[in-house]
């Protein structure tokens, strides 16, 4: 049984996102369109995150989405972020990570799967890494990918990556 109905012409994603619930998908998109062009973290940082929240949805757009290929603005720096860069990632081998880099996979992954165990020795890291700002804004950035890649999955319209379209995720 579908999730919600589609009509059988249109991509399923863009429908959901551009024709249901206008009044709160429009200001969402809006949202995750801010985190991907304002966020105040590095590329690598904001990726080690990003993708730490792919994985804990199981989003199929959010793991394949890559930031320095997909994204206006910073598709012009697609060697900032290889492949093996996401590998090591998703695979738990950060050591080539920056502590920075590490802190915000782990900071994601514990903010989607067990955010109560974010515990002040965690904090104490976080602040010897990151100014306020960047906390609050890796928290955003964290908080919009669960929302909006969980939506997608849930609704089971994450089948394919919309290259060059800044989506939740």
């Amino acid at each position: 049984m579908p999730r919600v109905s589609v009509p059988a012409d249109q991509d399923p994603m863009m429908y959901v996102w551009g024709r249901l619930a206008p009044a709160l998908a429009t200001p969402a998109a809006a949202f995750s369109g801010a985190v991907y062009s304002s966020s105040l973290l590095s590329l690598r940082e904001f990726e080690a995150a990003r993708i730490s929240i792919a994985s804990a949805n199981d989003c199929n757009v959010c793991l394949n989405w890559r930031s320095a290929r997909d994204v206006p603005g910073k598709a012009d720096r697609p060697d900032e972020v290889p492949e093996s860069f996401y590998d090591a990632v998703l695979g738990g081998d950060t050591a080539t990570l920056t502590a920075r880099e590490r802190l915000a996979a782990r900071f994601a992954t514990l903010f989607a799967i067990d955010h109560l165990s974010i515990d002040e020795d965690m904090w104490t890291e976080l602040h010897r890494e990151f100014s306020d700002d960047e906390l609050v804004d890796l928290a955003l950035c964290v908080g919009a990918w669960i929302a909006f890649g969980r939506l997608n999955r849930v609704f089971d319209i994450d089948g394919a990556c919309r290259v060059g379209v800044p989506l939740p995720g």
